[in-house]
C-alpha cells in the first residue's frame, strides 16, 4: 500500500496517444493549452495532462518565456497543468499551429504526420492523460509546470517505449485492439514518469509528493486515503503507522504544512464534492461515505470549505453555476496549501 497508488485509485485515469510525428528540421509546433483540445481529444474531460515522447533525433521544448529545453531520444516531457508550449528543431520560418493538429485528432488518425525542411529527422509521439483535477490535486498540485525525464534510464521505461512504438505501427496498419492497448500503455507511461520524478526529488524537498515517499508521512497518507470513512484520531493513526503522536504531527507539518486531521477533513470534503456532482446519492449517504456521523456536521464542514451547503452546491453545479470543483488546478493547489 502506498499513498501514490491510493490517490490514483480514487481517480479514473483516461489516457491515449493522439499524435505520431516524423518531422525533419527545421520544424516547429505550437501546442495550445490542453483545455482548447479537450473536446477533440476526449469530450467532457475536466483536465488534460499533455506529454511528448521523443523516440529518435533531437528537439527542443519551450514553455512561456523560459529558455528552450533540449530533448534527446528517450526523453519524455510532461505538462501537468496543460500549459501552452512550443516544440521544434532548428529555426523554422513558420510554426505548425494547434488547428492543424486538431484536424488529425478529430479524424482519429495515428498514421505519422510528416513535415519539415528535409534535414535531421525527429520521431516523436504525443499523448494525454485525462483526470479529475480536484481528486488528482494532491499529485498535480505538487508538480511544476513542465517535467523532463529520460525513460530509457530504467527497464520499465524502455519496455514501455518499445511497446508504444510497436503499437503505434499496429494502429497505423489498423490492427484491431491496438488503440485500446495504447490507451493503457499511455496511463502506465504517465505513472512511470511520475515515479521517476519522485525518485529524483532532493531529500530536502517538501510538499505532497515528497511526503508520500517519507516512511511515516507516506504510510499515514496511504492509510487515510484507503480508509477515509474511519473515525481517525491522531493516537490511532500514530499507532497504525508505528510512530509517536508528536513525531507524526511534526513530520506531517514539515511536508504538508498542516496537521493530519486537517488534511483528512479537506480530502473528505473533496471526495464529497465530487460525489455530489457525479452521483444521485443523498447528502446523508455521501456524508456517511466520507466519515461523518451526522448530516448536520457534514453540512457545516462542507459550507466552511465551499462557502455553501452541499445541497446548494449540487443545485448550482447542475445549473452550471458552480465552478469550484472544475476550477484550475493551480487554484485548487493554492487553496489546499492555506
Amino acid at each position: 500500500m502506498d499513498a501514490f497508488s491510493e490517490v490514483l485509485s480514487a481517480v479514473k485515469l483516461e489516457g491515449a496517444l493522439f499524435f505520431n510525428a516524423e518531422f525533419s528540421s527545421p520544424w516547429g509546433l505550437a501546442a495550445p493549452h490542453s483545455a482548447s483540445m479537450a473536446n477533440a481529444l476526449l469530450p467532457g474531460a475536466e483536465h488534460l495532462v499533455i506529454f511528448h515522447l521523443l523516440i529518435e533525433g533531437s528537439a527542443f521544448v519551450q514553455f512561456q518565456e523560459n529558455p528552450p529545453i533540449a530533448l534527446s531520444a528517450g526523453d519524455i516531457v510532461i505538462f501537468p497543468h496543460g500549459d501552452p508550449h512550443n516544440l521544434g528543431n532548428g529555426s523554422p520560418e513558420q510554426m505548425l499551429d494547434g488547428a492543424s493538429m486538431l484536424k488529425l485528432i478529430q479524424c482519429r488518425e495515428l498514421g505519422p504526420m510528416r513535415t519539415g525542411g528535409g534535414g535531421e529527422l525527429t520521431l516523436f509521439v504525443c499523448g494525454y492523460m485525462a483526470c479529475d483535477p480536484q481528486l488528482c490535486q494532491p499529485i498535480l498540485g505538487a508538480l511544476p509546470p513542465v517535467i523532463k525525464l529520460n525513460i530509457r534510464s530504467g527497464a520499465s521505461g524502455q519496455w514501455l517505449e518499445d511497446s508504444i512504438r510497436h503499437l503505434v505501427a499496429e494502429v497505423s496498419n489498423h490492427q484491431p485492439g491496438s488503440e485500446a492497448m495504447l490507451a493503457k500503455l499511455s496511463e502506465a507511461l504517465f505513472i512511470e514518469t511520475l515515479r521517476q520524478y519522485v525518485s529524483t526529488m532532493p531529500a530536502e524537498e517538501t510538499g505532497w509528493l515528497a511526503g508520500a515517499r517519507d516512511a511515516v508521512v507516506g504510510k499515514s497518507l496511504a492509510v487515510l486515503h484507503s480508509r477515509v470513512d474511519y473515525p481517525w484520531t491522531i493516537a490511532e493513526l500514530a499507532k497504525e503507522v508505528g510512530s509517536s503522536r508528536t513525531a507524526l504531527v511534526e513530520r506531517f507539518g514539515r511536508y504538508l504544512s498542516e496537521p493530519p486531521m486537517a488534511y483528512l477533513t479537506r480530502w473528505r470534503l473533496q471526495l464529497a464534492a465530487k460525489r455530489l456532482t457525479s452521483t444521485p446519492r443523498s447528502v446523508a449517504e455521501i456524508a456517511g461515505q466520507v466519515g461523518y456521523e451526522s448530516e448536520a456536521a457534514f453540512s457545516r464542514a462542507f459550507k466552511r470549505e465551499f462557502s455553501c451547503p452541499p445541497a446548494k452546491f449540487r443545485r448550482d453545479y447542475r445549473a452550471g453555476r458552480a465552478t469550484t470543483i472544475h476550477g484550475d488546478v493551480h487554484e485548487l493547489a493554492e487553496k489546499t496549501s492555506k
